[in-house]
């Protein structure tokens, strides 16, 4: 990501759309200017340009920059100036209060572009900061066990203003790896909070316990504390989606789902949804559990994969409003090296929403690491 060294043009970027063009503000100038005078040309000899043109400036405060509002506030005043020296008929009153008029207008503009590219600057700052944040806290890919090798991909929806709550971590524990990947709901600081609490609470809980049952569960208080804490300040309680895997060096896995996407097994014909049952409830909401959560196992052999990701895959949408088909396109993947599969999961899911998709997206391709295949995939590892 490039870094801006204009402030003024880095935090229109961060705003509610790009920046103006200055071909677009030279051109609605001009062209407005010469509509009106063609209009009062040849239609109706009292047209006067002022009333139309002293609002050109206020449209521009709106999406310019400063510098493009003062543009458009000179020209505004100039073609009102020369108009009225065109027409030597009006009394000079009429003519400085049509003037003053117009510099107040457009001062007012140019402090309304002055006062809403300074919001959208902090504004900008503190999503970066908070995006950085998160990229800081969030280790980065490969993470390497005794047992597994995961390469990944986190892609906020817009990395400079829009900040989620994807969170992942891999540790090795005294029982083995503990694989975790959640998604709290909401957006913003409050669900970047949620999520590093959530995911604090996984790095100490998948060493001291040694039950992945007691994991959940000290996922479960982390979650209930945050939301204690986030209503004595007037915050929304959030829930938080998470699948928590523990890979030792048998060849089945323990997995506990709360709510979350189905981890997909590759595994040559074999592919498809490594969890059949129906998931627990999320994080945050286990006192609606009829029952407590208890632990699934499935087949996870060496020489396979373990594809995990969050909801901004499988809800991501085409034009037409069909979800992503991430069960059906997972065979294309069989052949692909580990360290490349999250990149081209991730060019698919583009192509698939045309463009960038409306969520944040987090995948984690789990391999296993064995004196059969290990010599190909830790060539991934730096």
């Amino acid at each position: 990501m490039g870094t801006s060294l204009d402030p003024e043009a880095s935090s229109v970027r961060g705003g509610a759309g790009p920046p103006l063009r200055w071909s677009v503000v030279l051109g609605g100038l001009v062209g407005t200017t010469a509509l009106l005078a063609v209009i009062g040309l040849f239609l109706d000899r009292e047209t006067r340009l002022a009333p139309f043109l002293v609002v050109l400036p206020a449209l521009f405060s709106g999406r310019g920059t400063v510098r493009q509002t003062v543009v458009a506030s000179v020209w505004v005043t100039l073609t009102i100036v020369a108009a009225l020296f065109d027409r030597a008929e009006d009394s000079v009153g009429a003519g400085v209060a049509t003037v003053v008029f117009a510099l107040v207008f457009n001062g007012l503009s140019i402090a309304r572009a002055a006062q809403r590219v300074r919001s959208e600057g902090e504004i900008a700052r503190l999503r970066s900061a908070a995006a950085a944040l998160q990229r800081q806290l969030l280790r980065p890919f490969p993470l390497v066990t005794d047992e597994l090798l995961v390469h990944g991909l986190y892609q906020p929806v817009e990395e400079d203003s829009r900040v989620g709550g994807d969170v992942y971590e891999v540790v090795a524990s005294p029982y083995g790896s503990r694989v975790f990947i959640g998604d709290v709901q909401g957006k913003g600081l409050p669900a970047i909070s949620a999520a590093f609490a959530v995911l604090s609470a996984f790095r100490e809980a998948a060493v001291a316990e040694p039950t992945l049952t007691a994991v959940v569960d000290a996922l479960e208080e982390a979650v209930l504390r945050h939301n204690s804490f986030a209503a004595q300040v007037g915050e929304s309680e959030r829930f938080v989606t998470a699948l928590v895997l523990g890979v030792d060096s048998e060849d089945e896995v323990q997995a506990i789902n709360c709510g979350h996407v189905a981890p997909l097994l590759l595994d040559g014909e074999k592919t498809g949804a490594a969890l059949q049952g129906e998931p627990h409830v999320p994080l945050g909401l286990d006192a609606l559990a009829p029952t407590p959560r208890t632990v699934d196992w499935f087949a996870f052999p060496h020489g396979s994969t373990l594809l995990l990701c969050t909801d901004g895959v499988t809800e991501a949408r085409d034009p037409s409003g069909a979800f992503y088909p991430l069960e059906e396109r997972a065979p294309v993947w069989a052949g692909v090296r580990p360290g490349e599969m999250p990149a081209a999961v991730y060019r698919d899911l583009r192509r698939h929403s045309a463009g960038t998709p409306g969520d944040d997206t987090a995948l984690m391709v789990v391999r296993r690491r064995s004196d059969v295949d290990g010599a190909d995939a830790d060539a991934d590892v730096p």
